[in-house]
């Protein structure tokens, strides 16, 4: 492909946080990317969905934490997918959307050892460039059964949407967790 770069960031972003945020500003200035796109996923396959946020909610806080970054973008193309979402549908669809842009996932080093489970796992390592970044605690991949990923340096930052909702549901404060503006619509 031609078009531009564009990496994917997939989340369920319940909610999106600073960890996220800064993962995204980096891929988007410090690499060959021209934007990442927040990939709002209704319901991974491999989470259970008793604690999400409704999508839609989830989604105006992505666009509330990235609102004035022309590099980072909200994207709800799960939302019209069948569910559970694979990757490689969402892939499809986008590709399908935007036919001149060149997708890259990115992905935490946890997440990689589990990629040859992911629906149609074959196709997806054949066909799309991966940017895998370090996660804390997690060891440096095996990049042997993977010839197009890349491991790349990215800020290691240990915050979870989980920490985030438990510190919500205690009453404790998620100043600087999250963008101000995120904080605003979740703390009453």
């Amino acid at each position: 492909m031609s078009g531009r770069r564009i990496g994917l960031l997939f989340g369920s972003f319940n909610p999106v946080h600073v960890g996220h945020l800064i993962l995204a500003e980096h891929f988007a200035t410090r690499t060959d990317l021209a934007e990442v796109w927040l990939v709002v996923t209704p319901h991974n396959p491999f989470k259970a969905a008793a604690d999400l946020l409704p999508d839609t909610r989830r989604l105006h806080l992505v666009q509330l934490a990235i609102a004035g970054n022309p590099r980072l973008r909200a994207e709800d193309i799960e939302f019209g997918l069948p569910r559970p979402s694979y990757t490689i549908a969402t892939l499809d669809a986008l590709r399908q959307r935007h036919p001149t842009h060149d997708f890259v996932l990115l992905m935490g080093s946890d997440n990689l050892p589990g990629l040859p489970r992911w629906h149609e796992s074959a196709r997806l390592l054949a066909e799309v460039d991966i940017y895998v970044y370090p996660r804390p605690g997690s060891p440096s991949p095996d990049l042997a059964p993977f010839p197009r990923v890349q491991v790349m340096a990215a800020p290691l930052l240990d915050i979870s949407a989980t920490y985030i909702r438990e510190s919500l549901r205690a009453g404790q404060s998620i100043r600087y967790l999250v963008p101000a503006a995120v904080e605003a619509k979740l703390v009453k």
